[in-house]
């Protein structure tokens, strides 16, 4: 999941993004709104958390232009406003959540994880596919039964893999989505992050890579001829 963050009080932004990150939720920052419709003209996300009252185009403006533009993302808007008609003002103009300051830093993943639950074809709360078990609220993987400790990037992309559900998913599309706006596009970190996520999963492989567009999970039950290859491809 990656997020852009829209907050003018820098080290409240700060402090989300490294709380985000840890829950292995890509996430980018801006302070104003007109660097957010920059930004979202630029970048796909899943979720923007959106404060309201913020320099440059007001946040109530962002939210307008997301959902006029059908840009597809979900809005969370997280701000002081907490009356309810400003709260019933919030979810008129377009917003899918909203959360009052102060927070609880948790409360705000898991409506994250909620949000991101809602694409056009919602998602299942925890993922299935191919003898794997994702849960992404309790950050937990197994195989087969058998629970599989991932870091938080092997997580974000195993988390991208499963629900593409087998459909490829190219290393540019990755690093969109697992990595934040700092990831350099030249990077072999994807490749890396898949290699070591291979080993942590086991055998017989269930991530394979497809030459020159990108990587997919097989289900090695449904095509035994597929196994450990140098890159995870057919024998």
């Amino acid at each position: 999941m990656r997020v852009l963050v829209v907050e003018d009080e820098i080290y409240l932004a700060e402090a989300v993004q490294a709380g985000l990150r840890l829950e292995a939720i890509a996430c980018d920052i801006v302070t104003d709104g007109d660097a957010a419709l920059e930004r979202l003209a630029v970048h796909g996300y899943d979720v923007v958390v959106l404060d309201r009252d913020i320099p440059g185009t007001h946040g109530d403006d962002v939210c307008r232009s997301i959902v006029e533009r059908g840009l597809g993302c979900r809005v969370l808007m997280l701000t002081a406003a907490a009356r309810l008609n400003e709260k019933v003002a919030g979810f008129e103009l377009g917003a899918d959540d909203y959360l009052t300051k102060p927070f609880d830093l948790a409360e705000l993943v898991v409506r994250l994880r909620s949000l991101a639950r809602r694409p056009a074809q919602a998602a299942p709360p925890v993922l299935e596919y191919a003898g794997l078990r994702l849960d992404p609220f309790r950050r937990e993987v197994y195989r087969d039964g058998r629970y599989v400790g991932l870091s938080r990037k092997q997580f974000a992309v195993l988390e991208v893999l499963m629900t593409a559900r087998g459909g490829v998913i190219s290393a540019e599309d990755l690093l969109e989505r697992a990595w934040d706006e700092n990831a350099d596009p030249f990077t072999n970190a994807v490749r890396i992050t898949i290699s070591g996520l291979r080993k942590r999963l086991g055998d017989p492989w269930v991530i394979q890579t497809v030459p020159g567009v990108g990587y997919r999970l097989i289900d090695p039950s449904a095509d035994p001829s597929t196994g450990p290859g140098e890159k995870g491809t057919p024998r």
